[in-house]
């Protein structure tokens, strides 16, 4: 206590009393009255506040000693000091002189881009381009005015080891006009101007003929110089976020474009030569007010992505089938009440149409999309699904969540690859709620039972309306035309088999002389590969091919009572040639026994008609749900024959790879195999040198071939829900891989160190393994965009931490990397 206060006593007795200061001439008390002029003159006063004004203001009554306390933190003076200069402080947010933007750009970055070609100005901060950059590609005076012996000291300096200026990066700054001087950069390519102020352009611009790639998006454009359209080279154009209200019809003079960005704009209308854009791979016009599109919109056959979801659209054109590379689509918000049939489309690979006013999906869209992979039509009026929807055999993901589908098709559960099916906010009575929140996998198992269920009853009431036809079928017999024999009459409504042969010559010939005036050049094309040729019973009333010696075979079979060994005379089979089940097979009687049971079995499962029509017309070779353990080598051949690139033989029983998939090593792109029995992939799967996709997910595989690192250009694999301890090494090896789910396996541990060998990796699914530890320099591969971990043991980093997205996760881990 006493002690506190003899220091207020000291601390009063110092405002109390008068102030010395060394750089003061005379002494000032700052008791009774406070000489203001006195504060003013004296150079102490002029930094610090006086100690009479601070006991005033922390006065709050009391007596004066009590009041002239200092409260603790408060700012004291300091003695003996010299007084600061009064700077005149410049504020940091200012507008820019030119002359500071000139200083922006350095000699190291001047002596950077002459030596690169390449010159990055972006996130500068600047108001206007320096002058310098125009000048660029000339030689400057300390060059010209050097000689020889100075060049030569530094000759990478020297004029004739400089690169002409061919990237300038002018992105992130305050730009609101370019200088008519951009004319002097004839040889840029790139020219980035995005996220800048600019409100035109100068017709200079039109000038730069080798212009490639011009990014203009994030300004405050309304209208391009018509120069720019005379650009002959430029390939990659985006205006996208200005306010654009129509685009000028003079784009379509753009004749090498590819990609045309123009989303977040106020466009009404699309100009009507738009579709002399040939070239166009990539057509993005999102978020603007189109209400139709143009006809000839229809022309851009090289287009494969079209953006125009919101927007204002009430239909879509009727012949988009003319769009026949067409791989993604979205219209969705839009006021669409109806879809077109998409005849022609079969390459489209996605279509969002969610948020409009669909009131039903067309059962030709489903029979003319068979690599569909995706099919968004949530939120709509839709009211029922087709029957016809199985026939989208390549789905993945349908999302019919928020219609008003009250029942869902039992055919669903015949789509083998259907991994996401959303339903939600859908008045379905027929299936449980509680079914409906287990997800997709239980909805789907549902649907299958009853189809099972469904498919028993059909099959009694079946056999009795074929017994009663058959009946009626025995009378009808007597009046058959001579020409017809037993055999050649199929009676309605009874399943027939798929080779049957064909005794109706007549027929024959009348089926053979349609075809040729139809199918001339696809009959060109078997005539080359004889050895291929089978006939089959006529599919929507006629055969799609028949071997042009088929009579004189059958005359032949007839006479010599055994079937005609030499198909083709000029040619050289590599077994014996037999008919079987009423069709030719090349090399049947030659097959093991084993061979033949899988032949038989495979021909049991698959109407030949239809799906020898897919080979030729889809390239996709899809057997599914078909229990088959085994597939026969010649289908592979008859397959590689047609340049079938899509292989699919997901949901059987298949315990391993079939050897015939060797024949079409250089032709296939997709090979799923998912929902097996299949142990171990063989050595042969190396010489796959074109596959992009692999589907190995659902069996029991425990690791691959050192061989599988030399798949060079495999871009996605799916091993989940296998047998994998760990990640095999040969993937370490795949320098093109982008995408990599291991999900639902016993992977115990992280190679980070393989990882970083992955430089395009950019999904890793991890999901459901054993993982006790998640190296912190995870965090550095930055390469990784999408990162799953969750239903692993670790415990860092934590599960809310897990919830919040890869952004959280591998900075979680960066910031736990010791140092």
């Amino acid at each position: 206590m006493d002690n506190d206060m003899m220091i207020n006593n000291e601390c009063n007795s110092n405002f109390l009393n008068p102030i010395n200061c060394g750089n003061c001439d005379n002494s000032t008390d700052c008791r009774g009255d406070f000489n203001l002029d006195a504060v003013h003159s004296n150079d102490c006063y002029a930094q610090y506040d006086c100690p009479c004004e601070m006991n005033e203001r922390q006065n709050f009554g009391g007596s004066y000693a009590a009041g002239s306390r200092i409260p603790r933190g408060a700012a004291r003076p300091r003695r003996g000091l010299s007084p600061r200069n009064n700077y005149s402080f410049q504020p940091v947010f200012h507008e820019r002189t030119n002359m500071e933007d000139d200083a922006l750009l350095s000699d190291n970055l001047w002596k950077l881009a002459r030596k690169t070609g390449t010159l990055n100005m972006t996130n500068k901060g600047m108001s206007s381009v320096p002058e310098r950059i125009y000048d660029i590609n000339q030689a400057d005076d300390d060059s010209k005015k050097a000689n020889l012996v100075q060049l030569s000291i530094s000759e990478e300096d020297a004029w004739w080891n400089q690169v002409p200026l061919e990237n300038l990066d002018l992105s992130s700054n305050a730009l609101s006009h370019i200088s008519p001087k951009i004319e002097n950069l004839l040889t840029l390519t790139v020219l980035q101007l995005h996220d800048n102020a600019l409100v035109a352009l100068p017709p200079e611009i039109g000038k730069l003929e080798k212009l490639v790639r011009l990014n203009l998006s994030h300004n405050k454009l309304s209208e391009l110089p018509i120069e720019l359209f005379s650009l002959p080279e430029l390939r990659h154009l985006n205006i996208s976020h200005n306010e654009f209200i129509e685009l000028n019809p003079d784009i379509s003079n753009l004749h090498m474009l590819e990609f045309l960005d123009a989303g977040n704009n106020n466009i009404n209308s699309l100009p009507g030569g738009i579709g002399f854009l040939v070239r166009l791979t990539a057509l993005l016009l999102g978020d603007n007010h189109i209400k139709e599109l143009p006809p000839d919109i229809v022309y851009m056959r090289s287009l494969q992505k079209l953006d125009l979801m919101k927007n204002d659209l009430i239909a879509l054109p009727e012949d988009m089938g003319l769009l026949r590379k067409l791989q993604c689509l979205y219209v969705q918000h839009n006021d669409i009440k109806e879809l077109p049939g998409f005849e022609g489309n079969e390459a489209l690979n996605e279509l969002h149409a969610s948020n409009n006013f669909i009131e039903r999906v067309p059962k030709d869209l489903c029979a003319n999309l068979p690599h569909l992979k995706i099919l968004d039509l949530r939120d709509n009026k839709i009211t029922q699904l087709p029957d016809e929807v199985c026939l989208l055999r390549n789905l993945n993901r349908l999302d019919v969540s928020n219609n008003s589908i009250s029942v869902l098709p039992v055919t669903l559960a015949s789509l083998a690859h259907l991994i996401s099916l959303q339903v939600d906010g859908n008045p379905i009575k027929t299936i449980r709620r509680d079914i409906l929140q287990c997800g997709t996998a239980r909805i789907l198992k549902t649907l299958q039972d009853r189809a099972l269920a469904k498919g028993r009853e059909d099959g009694g009431a079946e056999e009795t309306a074929c017994s009663s036809r058959s009946a009626a079928a025995s009378q009808q017999q007597q009046q058959l035309p001579p020409n017809m024999t037993d055999n050649s009459y199929q009676q309605p409504g009874c399943a027939q088999s798929p080779f049957m042969r064909c005794h109706c010559q007549c027929q024959c010939q009348h089926f053979m002389q349609h075809q040729h005036q139809q199918h001339q050049q696809e009959q060109q094309h078997q005539q080359q590969q004889p050895h291929c040729g089978l006939y089959y019973p006529p599919f929507n009333g006629q055969p799609k091919y028949m071997p042009e010696d088929y009579e004189q075979q059958q005359q032949e079979q007839q006479q010599f009572g055994q079937p005609n060994n030499h198909y083709a005379p000029n040619q050289q089979m590599p077994y014996q040639d037999t008919f079987f089940n009423g069709h030719y097979m090349p090399g049947y009687s030659s097959m093991t026994p084993a061979h033949q049971a899988a032949y038989n079995q495979f021909n049991r499962c698959v109407v030949q008609p239809r799906w020898v029509y897919k080979l030729r017309h889809t390239r996709t070779l899809a057997v599914n749900l078909e229990n088959l353990t085994d597939v026969p080598s010649h289908v592979f051949e008859l397959a590689s024959a047609e340049k079938v690139h899509v292989v699919d033989f997901a949901r059987n029983q298949l315990s391993a790879l079939p050897p015939g998939l060797q024949h079409m090593s250089n032709l296939v792109t997709e090979l799923v195999l998912a929902h097996n029995v299949i142990a171990s992939v063989p050595t042969f799967i190396s010489q796959f040198t074109r596959i992009t996709f692999l589907n190995l997910s659902n069996n029991v595989i425990k690791d691959l071939p050192p061989e599988f690192g030399l798949l060079n250009t495999l871009r996605e694999l799916n091993i989940a829900n296998n047998r994998f301890e760990f990640l095999p090494n040969g993937l370490y090896e795949l320098q093109g891989l982008e995408i990599l789910v291991a999900s639902d396996n016993h992977i115990k541990a992280l190679n980070v160190a393989g990882l970083e060998g992955l430089p395009r990796l950019n999904t890793l699914d991890l999901r459901n393994n054993d993982i006790e530890y998640v190296p912190p320099i995870l965090g550095n591969l930055t390469n990784i965009t999408h990162l799953e971990l969750v239903g692993n043991p670790f415990r860092q980093p934590r599960h809310q931490i897990l919830m919040k997205g890869t952004d959280a996760i591998m900075s979680y881990l960066r910031d736990r990397i010791p140092t």
